[in-house]
């Protein structure tokens, strides 16, 4: 066969042969701004449940009967398994396409959300959340599953449409939760993620695009692939542990937890610490893959995400209360002024995509973070509802920027069939920086000044644009063959 021949049969389009079977084709790229907005769609109704909640506290405690403090945990809750779920998620897709683990984790995600809805007790209400917030990880995960697994510009122009739509709705989340609490109750405010199941049906037409190999079946029937099949329960418990008992150090005080269950839970973070370490070098195929964290960039990547992550959110948390103080307004109030801030995510989205040819993912990445660091000082430093406001749209830029950024960065810093695996431990870290930050917040309040205590808190984007900085420009990009054009990107 000629080189020309060859050349067709690799890039003519798919035909159905005579006999009804189809012949070999290289499948069509989805495009990435239509399958953006689908799954842009569906996550709304995850990152409302994250900033919603927070103005219902209150009347949840006065309902329920118990200290205000110790309402924290229903936040805290979501936070926690919402993280935990997206490593487990991306071992899932090593068997699963990304649609069946969607569809698992939109159904675990409205179950617990129903749960939390109709709970008589504090307890049965955490509960919800906690089984929420896992089918909110694993139906994350399963998005940018999904979006990673087109080109590169596809992917960044769906990836930006993705966290516009995530960031717009965590940002407007004060805004929905304080009308709901005050036309519907506090109940439907729990509820509102049970709206994921309908918008499932938004995905169904391009549940095609969505049923991509996992990366199982990439690297074929080899040894890799059956260990990464397989789920590390004992790395999976260290790092539950650890990350339980980080959120839940932080948030000791404001929640008021004795100092023996205090000490306690940091000798368990700790030995789950020291485990988890020790765990990885000997099992490098486990939950946390040794290969994959050792990959140049990936904990750097990681630790950027967490932090501007953790700035964000923790002035999503203090920014209602602010401006209630401010205007002597009651939650919806809050939640009004706070829309044009939630915008602003829109516009980031956009800007990202514009700038991706012109910047690196680290030097993006390192503005974005300093955008974080700005906010959260202007909201620690200056009083009044409009530089909290400018502040938390500054946070609202660097969240959605950030998130776009590093999620398509990296794919580009493991190899092909790991690229699941990283993702779901990058989202892991993301994800724990948004429960740090609240926590912190919330934790460092009762200790010291309320500004003061936002002050402190720019210290974690500002760690992040530090790594950003010292990043290496080579390491920004590992060049991967492209399937949609049979040459590098």
């Amino acid at each position: 066969m000629s080189h020309h021949a060859r050349h067709q049969e690799r890039t003519t389009p798919q035909r159905i042969t005579s006999g009804g079977a189809p012949a070999p084709e290289r499948a069509r790229a989805p495009d990435g701004s239509r399958l953006g907005l689908t799954l842009g769609v569906l996550v709304l109704p995850m990152y409302v449940a994250l900033g919603a909640p927070s103005v219902a506290l209150p009347a949840i405690g006065r309902a329920l009967s118990v200290p205000f403090g110790a309402t924290a945990w229903i936040l805290a809750a979501w936070s926690l398994t919402s993280a935990l779920a997206m490593p487990v998620a991306g071992r899932l897709l090593v068997r699963w396409n990304p649609f069946q683990v969607l569809v698992a984790g939109v159904v675990t995600l409205a179950a617990g959300s129903a749960l939390a809805g109709a709970g008589p007790t504090l307890a049965v209400v955490i509960a919800g959340r906690l089984i929420g917030g896992a089918g909110a990880g694993a139906t994350v995960i399963a998005v940018f599953a999904a979006a990673t697994a087109l080109p590169r510009r596809q992917r960044i122009r769906a990836l930006g449409i993705i966290a516009a739509a995530s960031a717009t709705a965590s940002g407007c989340g004060t805004l929905l939760g304080g009308a709901v609490t005050a036309w519907l109750g506090w109940r439907a405010v729990l509820a509102i993620p049970v709206l994921a199941l309908p918008l499932l049906l938004a995905a169904w037409p391009s549940r095609h695009a969505l049923t991509r190999s996992g990366s199982g079946s990439r690297s074929g029937s080899g040894e890799r692939s059956g260990s990464a099949g397989r789920l590390d329960v004992v790395g999976a418990a260290m790092l539950s542990v650890l990350a339980g008992s980080l959120i839940t150090l932080l948030q000791a005080h404001s929640v008021g937890l004795p100092a023996p269950v205090t000490l306690v839970v940091a000798a368990a973070g700790a030995l789950a610490a020291l485990g988890l370490w020790r765990h990885v070098r000997s099992t490098p195929d486990g939950f946390v893959p040794r290969r994959v964290i050792a990959s140049r960039g990936f904990l750097a990547a990681g630790l950027v995400g967490g932090t501007v992550f953790a700035g964000y959110y923790g002035v999503l948390f203090r920014a209602p209360s602010l401006i209630e103080q401010a205007t002597g307004g009651g939650p919806l109030k809050a939640g009004v002024l706070l829309v044009p801030a939630a915008v602003c995510s829109v516009l980031a989205g956009r800007l990202v995509g514009a700038l991706t040819g012109r910047f690196t993912g680290w030097q993006m990445s390192a503005g974005l973070a300093a955008l974080t660091v700005v906010g959260v000082l202007v909201v620690a430093i200056f009083p009044g509802p409009t530089p909290v406001v400018v502040g938390t749209a500054l946070t609202v830029c660097g969240f959605a920027g950030a998130q776009a950024v590093l999620v398509s960065l990296a794919p580009d810093l493991v190899a092909v069939d790991d690229r699941d695996t990283a993702q779901s431990l990058l989202n892991f870290m993301n994800a724990l920086g948004g429960g740090i930050g609240p926590a912190a917040a919330a934790g460092l309040s009762g200790i010291v000044p309320e500004p003061v205590a936002l002050a402190a808190l720019a210290a974690l984007p500002l760690a992040g644009l530090i790594i950003s900085l010292t990043r290496r420009p080579a390491a920004d990009r590992r060049p991967q063959p492209d399937v949609t054009r049979g040459g590098p990107r």
